[in-house]
């Protein structure tokens, strides 16, 4: 039996309720490090996918499942490609925490940045599809699908880095200088307020979406957790930070003979989105530094959840090292050593 955090008799009779009552129930938890518990359902003979909040004391505004299920019913009209979301239920008495349901979409998942698993011949052109699925996100206007209050507006980067700066600096870990000079120098650096503003993913990376089984096409963006109103060059510069990475560094592709290997270089990446986005962007060095210094904080939470002995994943351990390795990448970018 496949192990559960909320009783699967509830979940039936939910179901039955809901959709009418079938004889078949099976539920599978999904693979992967998902921060919001994600199960396939099997109900007779739809198939779904469930994602809640895990159980347990939660800190203020995480584990938003409500805001996930929003955003993407607010695109499922739109050419963005997102699951069709079914019914979200806020009843913590259900089933322990919110969850919400949506239809179960069949593809590939590709967590290697190289894509060795395929042809050389494939590798362009999965991540071309990648490029073209982030510029139909950021083509769609919030106000225009009912997402104009979903975040603060204006100011992005400034305010991200007040965010991550304050919490590096509350941080019990052990001093990084390399990451108090990337700080520094993106303030130096931050480029005035433009007005673009689109739906920012927040984690827009290969393994985050879903591809027909058999073609270069992204049939799912998932994983919605952080999404917000931010700037569309917030998650360019994200996507990037695999072309400014090494293979030892969380899966980047520095160092990998990128032409050999049929896969692009990230000039050609952001060409692709660029001829897709229909807006005047142009990424800066700042954007992919931005992104760099981010992740060097995250990681740096996870050293500090790791000796407090909560850290959520096996690995914190060997993904603490990663934060000062991010910021010297991120000053590398900047042109500075």
């Amino acid at each position: 039996m496949t192990q559960v955090d909320f009783p699967l008799e509830a979940l039936r009779a939910y179901l039955d309720a809901l959709l009418g009552a079938r004889d078949v129930l099976k539920v599978e938890r999904a693979s992967g490090g998902q921060s919001n518990p994600t199960y396939f359902v099997t109900h007779g003979d739809r198939r779904m996918v469930l994602r809640k909040q895990p159980p347990g004391p939660l800190l203020p505004g995480a584990h938003a499942v409500d805001r996930e299920f929003r955003v993407q019913q607010a695109l499922w009209p739109t050419p963005v490609p997102v699951p069709k979301p079914l019914h979200f239920s806020a009843d913590a008495a259900v089933l322990g925490t919110p969850f919400y349901l949506m239809e179960r979409v069949e593809g590939r998942v590709f967590d290697d940045t190289s894509l060795a698993a395929l042809a050389a011949h494939e590798r362009m052109e999965i991540w071309l599809a990648a490029a073209d699925a982030m510029a139909l996100m950021h083509a769609v206007r919030p106000a225009e699908v009912g997402l104009s209050d979903f975040g603060r507006q204006g100011n992005y980067f400034e305010r991200q880095m007040n965010r991550w700066l304050k919490q590096w600096r509350g941080s019990t870990s052990d001093p990084i200088p390399e990451l108090d000079r990337l700080a520094d120098l993106l303030v130096a650096a931050m480029p005035p307020d433009d007005g673009e503003l689109s739906i920012a993913h927040g984690d827009f990376r290969l393994g985050n979406l879903l591809f027909h089984p058999t073609k270069p096409q992204v049939v799912a963006i998932l994983d919605w957790e952080l999404a917000t109103l931010g700037h569309p060059l917030a998650d360019l510069g994200y996507c990037c930070i695999a072309w400014n990475t090494a293979t030892d560094e969380y899966g980047g592709l520095l160092g990998i003979d990128l032409g050999e290997r049929g896969l692009p270089s990230e000039e050609t990446f952001v060409a692709r989105y660029m001829k897709g986005s229909m807006r005047p962007l142009k990424l800066l060095p700042f954007h992919k530094a931005f992104a760099l210094f981010r992740f060097a904080v995250i990681f740096v939470g996870i050293a500090d959840r790791a000796k407090q002995g909560n850290a959520a994943g096996s690995n914190a351990t060997e993904l603490a090292p990663l934060a000062r390795r991010f910021a010297i990448r991120g000053l590398n970018v900047l042109g500075r050593s």
